[in-house]
């Protein structure tokens, strides 16, 4: 299977790029290396799967630019889409809102359009839990509204879900769009709360905690995450008029990709101190505009359709971050 993957060097991307070489299939990997956190760590991952046995291509590019795409693009055999690649983060998005507009409007656009024209099998893409917003109900279904986001990145990403719905309807594309909760793990991302955590502490330094450290989020370790979306890839919604998960009748469905479980940010803390082997400083700080107090997820519908079934406990997933965090960067 021929697997085109937008945002090939961040965090998911090349970590399932990794898992579709090593069964064989065929990788056209995209990313435009921004400098949204430091480059030196996508190219870090690229470098990785470059070594790797397997077909793999790298086109440094960025998928809201058409013409650029298309060019890349020209002549090549696409069996399945994985759309990981978008600008993230919540706090980013108050500070610089005309990156989410392009990569996360005008890029999935495109990327609809490739999927289209390219008549591709099915085109799985990134959500976010974020379009939840502010609900209370827990855990969080993916029948639940998801029409009230307290971000733009969140705005985006429902966006994203409207779009996929519309291109579903009018040229039934199978498409599946993934909600992501707080994904952890080796190779993450640096602007997440559990690598600046874990980088203060070593370093001696106080740690950011955001209202009095009432806040839940379900982490999920990247492996689970990554089986996740394998399955996802594998099963392309029919065409059948039956409902799928989300509520669609088209051949688009909605999952939620989580651990089922949510944790308190303060019993990280403890796990990430006992990790490190030092005891935290915290600098305690309000809560932020456009964060949310709790995310967790009702994985229900995606372990009854694929069987997913998460098996990595923050007890477990945290001390091999930092694990690998110490030997990455040598401390």
């Amino acid at each position: 299977m021929r697997v085109l993957v937008t945002g090939v060097a961040g965090f998911i991307g090349a970590a399932l790029a990794e898992k579709l070489l090593s069964r064989g299939d065929t990788v056209i990997g995209i990313d435009n290396l921004n400098d949204y956190y430091d480059p030196a760590l996508k190219h870090a991952r690229l470098s990785r799967l470059k070594e790797r046995k397997g077909d793999f291509t790298f086109h440094e590019l960025d998928f809201a630019d058409m013409a650029a795409l298309e060019t890349a693009l020209n002549g090549v055999k696409i069996d399945r889409i994985a759309h990981l690649g978008a600008q993230a983060g919540v706090r980013y998005s108050l500070e610089n809102p005309a990156a989410y507009i392009q990569s996360n409007l005008v890029g999935h656009a495109n990327m609809l359009e490739i999927a289209r024209h390219r008549e591709v099998e099915h085109m799985a893409y990134a959500s976010s839990s974020s379009v939840y917003g502010g609900n209370d109900k827990v855990p969080f279904s993916v029948d639940d509204r998801t029409d009230h986001p307290v971000s733009l990145y969140a705005a985006t990403k429902k966006a994203d879900e409207l779009m996929s719905e519309t291109y579903a309807h009018l040229y039934r594309i199978p498409l599946t769009g993934l909600r992501f909760f707080t994904v952890y793990g080796p190779w993450g991302r640096p602007d997440m709360a559990y690598w600046i955590f874990t980088r203060k502490i070593l370093a001696g330094e106080a740690i950011p905690v955001f209202h009095k450290g009432e806040m839940w989020r379900d982490f999920t370790h990247v492996d689970d995450i990554i089986a996740g979306v394998l399955a996802v890839i594998d099963s392309p919604p029919a065409d059948d008029g039956e409902v799928k998960a989300g509520g669609s009748k088209k051949p688009h469905a909605v999952y939620n990709i989580g651990n089922n479980r949510s944790e308190k940010l303060t019993d990280l803390i403890g796990i990430l101190e006992e990790a490190c082997e030092t005891k935290a400083k915290i600098d305690w700080q309000p809560m932020q505009p456009g964060d949310v107090t709790r995310t967790f997820a009702d994985i229900d519908a995606i372990s009854s359709d694929l069987g997913y079934k998460p098996t990595t406990d923050i007890a477990d997933g945290l001390p091999r971050f930092v694990k690998w965090y110490r030997e990455y960067h040598g401390v």
